[in-house]
């Protein structure tokens, strides 16, 4: 499996704030499997969808 990101948030969001969540759930309002992941290397949220693995063979 693969995931393409939507969205990048800063994780310093002002206490009480919670804008990747927000916008994940927006997107599965929309119908979209949206979910909140950490990227602990650029300290920042990510709002993914899953998808298929492409294959890259010809």
């Amino acid at each position: 499996m693969s995931a393409k990101v939507l969205e990048r948030f800063p994780a310093g969001a002002p206490r009480g704030s919670w804008p990747a969540e927000e916008y994940a759930a927006a997107r599965r309002a929309e119908g979209e499997p949206a979910t909140v992941v950490m990227d602990l290397r650029s300290d920042a949220f990510l709002v993914v969808v899953e998808g298929p693995e492409e294959d890259a063979r010809p």
